[in-house]
């Protein structure tokens, strides 16, 4: 991303947070259906759950709704929300362990839809169900790479972030996305059979249904909670 390019966006990540921080849903909804397919593959990427990742996105962005006076522009509004979003995974993942007496899965010192596979009308059905086994596959394989790999996978390869941009997400220096991202991709085609090429953007679906429900639950969550007390 050039100079001007970064000064662009970050003019408008504070743009759109005063507006929010004044009162105005409508900016947080937008916020929120802007960054729903990034944030959700982190989080499920971190958890490996679809469900768990849909409810630590919700936590996250009521967080991230309470704390945006915060936000100084110091960082893309992105990647603010992208350690937001971590942090509740972490968080999940600590809780999780100690739940089941177990070390962490994933300690904090290591790390709309998903361009839907594009099917014809015409497509015979036995093609589709095949598609639907090939991005089963490359999910579970993906959720069997190392923790370390995962969420750099997913943001490199899936959401096609720059180097630059998933290393200030995951706080890492570019040097070591380079290497997971390298080391991720040997592994997925190591474990996928020769003659499969890899849908690296056909994975963990994220279709309209779920975008709506998230934001429609976080913005019910957030009316309750300026409801006055009886």
């Amino acid at each position: 991303m050039t100079p001007l390019a970064r000064f662009h966006v970050a003019d408008e990540d504070l743009a759109l947070t005063q507006r929010i921080v004044g009162g105005e849903r409508a900016a947080f909804e937008l916020v929120m259906r802007r960054y729903n397919r990034r944030l959700f593959r982190l989080a499920r990427a971190t958890l490996r759950d679809d469900a768990e990742a849909e409810d630590a996105l919700q936590e996250a962005y009521l967080a991230a709704y309470r704390n945006l006076g915060q936000f100084r522009g110091e960082a893309a509004l992105a990647t603010w929300l992208s350690r937001l979003v971590l942090n509740e995974c972490l968080a999940r993942l600590r809780r999780t362990a100690r739940r089941n007496v177990i070390a962490p899965i994933f300690s904090p010192a290591s790390e709309e839809r998903l361009d839907e596979m594009a099917t014809s009308t015409l497509e015979n059905p036995d093609d589709a169900a095949m598609r639907d086994e090939v991005r089963a596959l490359l999910e579970r394989k993906i959720d069997e790479l190392p923790e370390a790999y995962r969420a750099v996978f997913v943001l490199r390869c899936v959401e096609e972030l720059s180097v630059e941009e998933t290393a200030a997400c995951l706080d890492l220096p570019e040097a070591t996305v380079r290497t997971r991202q390298f080391r991720a991709r040997g592994l997925l085609r190591e474990s996928l059979a020769r003659d499969l090429d890899l849908g690296e953007r056909d994975v963990f679906a994220f279709d309209g249904a779920r975008c709506d429900r998230i934001v429609a639950s976080v913005l019910e969550r957030l009316a309750r909670s300026e409801e006055p007390s009886p």
